[in-house]
């Protein structure tokens, strides 16, 4: 027995010996002109290793660099360039037959150069196209791969985004990790992707890919669910911070690919939005549901479906847009139908709607239907909007008019409500135009007219108040002051004059309200001076002589 134990130890030592001996009688560095030259031809593209050791633990050779060269038509920077790479390969082939058979690759904290040309094309597309003689002769000695590689993995990555020409700044991920597993060109495989985003965000993809497009990989089939964390689109660099338009959202979404369109479902969970640079960041977190059409070829598609959930109301979306260049493109239909002007506060926050002396609008609904079309930078925002039963809550119209109170007792008490107000909107960064205002107010009345707001907030309204609860002096008064205004008109013109017209200025948060007294009456001077003379002609002219 103490024999045998001797001759196994013997056998143990001898193999342990021969082991630890293999990297002396192996020279990994004979076959880097292999790996170089067939990885080249492979990819289509030339490909630099640096010296390379045997590593009998993990069973690979490791390369202290690896360098893949650009597309020439898209960049010089190389594609991927990583300070050491670990190549996995079946060892009994490598020592005893100097057979390269490669079951994997790790690739340590690599660079990697990401650009997008005019045409939709990418500069990894072509990858695929060669690859296919790697492992077209597995059966073989000439082949590098085998038909499916049990795995292939990046950490600690970082790539960079851009588009060729250069337009705005690149795009920056940190902390790229890829595994991939069994990964073959003829198959779907599994895949997990993850990174940093500028901003504190973080994105994981995770899913299925493949069969690989060996014309362009980047339009390979795939079914993926996608995670974004704290997603801070002026920080990443999706959107222009001069836009106004700001974010930080969660989202969760699902994503199916043809390779040539995107179909995905997803929510957002929206924190601090704000959508116009006069716009503050919304107090209360939004949600958002879509359902999106996206064509990988011109980088545009379409908005199906989108709602914003706020509580019992929802405001639907719906359009087309474009995401080339630096600054994207939207044509969307916005639609709300009664929905509850509390459950608005938020979005009125974020779209910089300003109410007088820090009022707030409380109950009733809002219906609208808006287009909004151009580009983040210059949206134009058109649409009729319609106010049912809410109220202006902390504001007196009523004695912020200056005239009119006087003359005619107009009351509307501390808070001002609007029975009904209608109005066609347009919106751009030249200013806001408010066009066929039709509005009724307790307490005073019928308004009409229109008005505009420029773009640092100025008013300048002229509307017609149909004043309905003068009494007694203030009544001959309106009386007066409305048939000034119908001076020199006729039909609907006279129609649409009665009342008393109103000047409008200051800003939404200070709005200034006059009777249009002295614009009335420059107007009107010359029917007046007409009629005084015609009149006082007339009763001092002597009659005729009848002889």
């Amino acid at each position: 027995m103490k024999l045998w134990m001797k001759i196994l130890a013997g056998l143990l030592v001898i193999v342990i010996a021969a082991i630890v001996a293999i990297p002396f009688f192996v020279n990994a560095n004979t076959f880097r002109p292999t790996l170089e030259t067939r990885l080249s031809a492979g990819l289509g593209r030339p490909v630099t290793l640096g010296n390379l050791r045997l590593s009998l633990v993990s069973g690979s050779l490791v390369a202290d660099h690896l360098s893949i060269a650009d597309d020439p038509a898209f960049s010089s920077i190389p594609l991927l360039s990583a300070r050491e790479v670990r190549i996995g390969v079946d060892m009994k082939p490598l020592i005893f037959h100097r057979q390269l058979h490669i079951r994997s690759i790790e690739i340590e904290a690599p660079q990697i150069h990401l650009v997008e040309g005019p045409n939709g094309q990418w500069n990894f597309s072509s990858l695929s196209r060669n690859a296919a003689s790697l492992t077209s002769n597995s059966k073989s000695k000439a082949a590098l791969f085998r038909s499916v590689v049990d795995f292939i993995g990046i950490q600690d990555g970082r790539a960079v985004v851009e588009t060729a020409p250069a337009n705005g700044s690149p795009l920056v991920y940190d902390h790229v990790r890829l595994t991939v597993q069994n990964f073959g060109l003829t198959q779907r495989f599994p895949f997990e992707l993850g990174a940093t985003l500028p901003g504190d965000g973080a994105v994981l993809v995770k899913g299925n890919i493949g069969p690989v497009n060996v014309e362009n990989a980047a339009k390979t089939p795939a079914d993926v669910d996608i995670a974004v964390q704290h997603l801070n689109p002026v920080a990443v660099g999706f959107l222009d911070a001069n836009a106004g338009i700001s974010v930080v959202a969660n989202i969760t979404a699902h994503a199916t690919s043809d390779g040539s369109t995107v179909h995905s479902r997803g929510a957002l969970h929206m924190q601090g939005l704000q959508l116009t640079k006069t716009g503050a960041p919304s107090p209360q977190p939004i949600d958002l549901t879509y359902d999106i059409k996206h064509r990988m070829d011109d980088n545009t598609g379409q908005l199906q479906q989108a709602s914003i959930g706020l509580g019992t109301g929802t405001i639907q979306l719906s359009g087309s847009y474009r995401l080339a260049g630096d600054n994207p493109w939207v044509d969307l239909k916005v639609a709300a139908a009664a929905v509850p002007i509390d459950e608005l506060q938020p979005l009125m926050t974020a779209a910089g709607v300003k109410l007088p002396n820090g009022s707030q609008l409380k109950d009733g609904t809002l219906t609208l239907t808006l287009e909004i079309t151009g580009t983040a930078n210059d949206l134009a925002i058109t649409g009729p909007v319609e106010l049912e039963n809410a109220r202006l809550v902390g504001y007196d119209l009523g004695s912020k008019i200056q005239g009119i109170a006087a003359l005619g007792g107009v009351k509307t008490g501390s808070t001002t409500t609007i029975q009904n107000m209608k109005f066609d909107l347009q919106a751009s960064n030249a200013g806001i135009q408010v066009k066929d205002i039709d509005g009724t107010i307790l307490g005073m009345g019928r308004s009409t007219g229109s008005g505009t707001i420029s773009p640092t907030g100025a008013l300048s309204f002229r509307l017609v108040a149909h004043v309905s609860n003068a009494r007694g002096a203030g009544k001959v008064g309106v009386g007066l002051m409305t048939k000034m205004n119908q001076f020199g008109k006729s039909g609907s013109e006279k129609e649409a004059a009665q009342g008393v017209p109103m000047l409008v200025t200051g800003t939404a948060n200070a709005p200034v309200i006059t009777a249009d007294v002295s614009g009335l009456m420059h107007r009107n001077a010359s029917t007046v001076v007409g009629k005084m003379k015609h009149l006082f002609g007339k009763k001092n002219t002597p009659p005729a002589n009848p002889n």
